[in-house]
């Protein structure tokens, strides 16, 4: 099969593109080819600070596609069928292996673009919200890097259900272009105090939930946004120095910070289930999510350097 890979962590230099064998399918393997390969956050995370388990090291989270074979004891799924795929590695090639636990069936009429990029996406920002951050109508929610995939998830899902909506972005346009997904204000977080305009906001008060995607990017100021007993929840993080909570910041400002991983739940019922239901809802119309560009997956270096530099709008594709 064709793949992306690499042998050592760096930057989108250190990606090579070539043949590898076929992954072996095991008793609970679904084996995908590839339509569309979505480029996930934790994608760059890993290939910098991870060292690979083995090598030559596929990266890669997430992708949907064709059900190729599959293993003697899955259930439920047959070659032919249409699958979008969860891995910790191995999404950026022609043929991705998953368990049948992270495997989920598309529905008729959605196309494979679309559904390669709701799980991740659309899933944490849901848990980040709801499930570990208990959003009630009415409440004030900070979105930091609010134009990115996970962030015009949870801009949208925030607004739906009845909260209110801050997000940071760079530059009034790029502002503007989040406002049809449901935010309410925008904080252009090069030009703007993000601490200051939410209290502006808010009356004083503060947040009451922050969700940081962009860690190392002004932390500082989204706990100094952020209400006494709010809530921060830790998504994800730029690439470069990462940040840290200090001891007595946390019990000053009394706050509750959880850390998000959607892909550790990935194969319980309960996110099965949430898929189904987001899955429902895209294809309803009640959700969306813009492709800022797409790569073939000979590109991949291309792809990621792109995802690194450009901020891309909504999410990046790639295609074997």
């Amino acid at each position: 099969m064709k793949a992306a890979f690499y042998f050592e962590n760096g930057g989108p230099e250190v990606i090579r593109f070539g043949d590898l064998p076929d992954p072996d399918v095991g008793a609970d393997t679904v084996l995908i080819r590839s339509g569309w390969i979505s480029i996930e956050g934790g994608d760059l995370l890993n290939r910098i600070h991870t060292p690979p388990a083995t090598t030559p090291f596929v990266p890669g989270y997430q992708a949907a596609g064709i059900v190729e074979a599959v293993g003697d004891e899955v259930e439920g799924l047959a070659p032919g069928d249409r699958v979008v795929g969860f891995g910790w590695n191995g999404s950026h090639a022609e043929l991705f292996p998953v368990s049948q636990r992270h495997a989920y069936r598309v529905p008729d009429g959605m196309d494979l673009k679309s559904a390669a990029i709701i799980p991740i996406a659309f899933g944490t920002a849901h848990d980040a919200l709801f499930e570990y951050g208990g959003l009630k109508p009415g409440e004030t929610v900070l979105v930091q890097g609010a134009a990115g995939g996970v962030g015009l998830a949870a801009v949208q899902l925030a607004a739906q259900h009845g909260a209110t909506v801050i997000g940071t972005a760079s530059g009034a346009e790029r502002l503007a272009r989040i406002e049809p997904f449901g935010l309410h204000h925008g904080i252009d977080y090069k030009t703007q105090d993000i601490a200051d305009a939410c209290r502006e906001i808010t009356g004083g008060k503060g947040v009451d939930i922050v969700l940081d995607l962009a860690g190392g990017r002004g932390k500082d100021q989204l706990v100094s946004a952020l209400r006494a007993h709010g809530r921060y929840a830790v998504i994800g993080a730029a690439e470069g120095t990462l940040p840290s909570f200090g001891f007595f910041e946390l019990i000053r400002k009394a706050m509750q910070v959880t850390g998000i991983s959607f892909g550790r739940d990935m194969h319980t019922p309960r996110v099965h289930a949430l898929l189904t239901s987001l899955f429902e809802r895209f294809a309803d119309g009640g959700l969306t999510m813009p492709v800022d560009r797409e790569f073939a997956l000979s590109d991949a270096q291309a792809a990621h350097e792109h995802v690194a530099g450009a901020h891309p709008f909504g999410r990046v594709v790639m295609r074997p």
